[in-house]
């Protein structure tokens, strides 16, 4: 398991991913889920990932290298027209991927199950993200649905939907979802450090900050202890239960 969080604001878009995979309590190990694809001045592409680990890496590789090996066949993610071509291209790369993995008759929603993140701009067009599901279909973010989880997601999520505000710095959306990851991982032993963060400012066109949050970084280490004492705090502040 995983968790993976795409969060849309004026300012532009926040990405922040954990790195552990596991199969079993005793075979725990740390991949990266968050990939980019860069273009300075022309495009920047984002996509995480969540699920069967081997099916999500065949996926982000054929990307990788069609973008390196290009042919008359495909189209790459640095010549995609638009970011929905692009949702499609993933998508589609999607189900390639699971139709020559899986025996026949399986379906997506089994063993090679994977679902993605992808979210970036292209010049011409305004930042966009998007939620690709294991079927290859998607849907984009809109102005009621801000944001996308993907991975153990219910722990995190209430956070993210009560302070949430589309107005609110790149700091201050770092804090929302360190407090979400926080929260996370305090509850789900599958979600673990360290964190990847990337961070991109509207019509720049480059990643502006791209971070790895280890256990030792003081700034996680000041909200996760701040977030427990201010969730104690609030706790005894509440009225008790007349009896």
């Amino acid at each position: 398991m995983t968790y993976c969080v795409g969060l849309k604001i004026d300012r532009g878009l926040v990405f922040m991913s954990d790195t552990r995979t596991n199969a079993g309590m005793d075979s725990i190990s740390t991949f990266r889920k968050m990939h980019v694809w860069e273009q300075p001045g022309e495009r920047v592409i984002v996509l995480m990932s969540a699920g069967n680990l081997a099916t999500t890496q065949a996926v982000v590789s054929l990307l990788d290298e069609r973008t390196k090996a290009v042919s008359d066949r495909h189209t790459t993610l640095l010549e995609t027209p638009s970011m929905y071509q692009t949702a499609r291209m993933v998508g589609d790369t999607v189900k390639e991927v699971i139709a020559n993995s899986s025996p026949v008759g399986e379906k997506a929603d089994s063993y090679f199950n994977a679902s993605f993140i992808l979210g970036g701009q292209i010049k011409g067009s305004e930042p966009r993200l998007f939620m690709i599901y294991p079927e290859g279909n998607f849907i984009e973010s809109t102005d009621d649905t801000p944001f996308f989880q993907i991975g153990e997601t219910k722990y995190g999520k209430p956070i993210i939907i009560r302070a949430y505000d589309r107005a609110m710095s790149f700091a201050e959306t770092v804090k929302l979802l360190m407090v979400s990851f926080d929260s996370t991982l305090k509850s789900n032993l599958s979600v673990g450090l360290p964190l990847d963060l990337l961070f991109y400012q509207k019509d720049a066109f480059k990643v502006e900050l791209k971070k790895r949050i280890g256990q030792d970084d003081p700034y996680y280490r000041r909200i996760s202890e701040g977030w427990s004492d201010a969730l104690k705090a609030a706790f005894a502040s509440l009225p008790d239960f007349p009896e």
